[in-house]
């Protein structure tokens, strides 16, 4: 056997024994570029919940209305203009409401559908000054919800302020029930 030829054997020898005892040099770079993926996908996610999203709004869950007639918010809430959504849960249907201070400075409510869109059960998400239509992409003004009813409009939701507080009726916020029976039957 030539010189080679031995080295060449010796190497394959040495490979062998290295695999079988667990000590031959392992690329780690596929790992280093798997982890490095992992974290930059991680602060994106964390970024985007920051942030809300693009499509999102701050979404909050109404205190317990069970055996209540109405729903307070402290009208500190809204300050910022940001849209807020809630949910009312009503044995099966969860109807979805949001509240936003517009840009006159007065509290608006409205249910999260309206008349044509609701089927597709997507709502709204607040863009700046407007609330869009998540299934239509039409936009429309703060200052116009729970002025305009009808069509794409948000439905209304009626609300008012007392002692500092936003409050809406519950039975109000049941008449919106239609907007979010996805079951064909009332």
């Amino acid at each position: 056997m030539s010189e080679k030829g031995k080295k060449k054997n010796q190497d394959k020898i040495a490979a062998k024994k290295a695999a079988v005892l667990g000590t031959e040099k392992k690329n780690r770079l596929p790992l280093l570029v798997a982890l490095i993926g992992v974290v930059i996908i991680a602060a994106a996610a964390v970024f985007y919940v920051s942030q809300g999203g693009q499509e999102q709004s701050a979404t909050a869950i109404a205190p317990s209305a069970t055996g209540h007639t109405s729903v307070a918010f402290p009208v500190s809430l809204f300050e910022d203009g940001k849209a807020r959504h809630f949910e009312h849960t009503d044995g099966k249907f969860t109807i979805r409401y949001f509240i936003l201070k517009s840009s006159d400075g007065i509290i608006r409510a409205a249910f999260d559908a309206c008349d044509v869109c609701w089927p597709a059960g997507k709502g709204y998400y607040q863009e700046g000054d407007n609330m869009v239509c998540r299934n239509c992409g039409r936009r429309f003004a703060s200052v116009r919800i729970n002025e305009v009813k009808g069509g794409c409009n948000p439905a209304p939701l009626n609300r008012s302020v007392e002692n500092g507080k936003l409050v809406i009726q519950v039975k109000d916020i049941l008449d919106g029930k239609q907007y979010f029976n996805f079951s064909g039957k009332v």
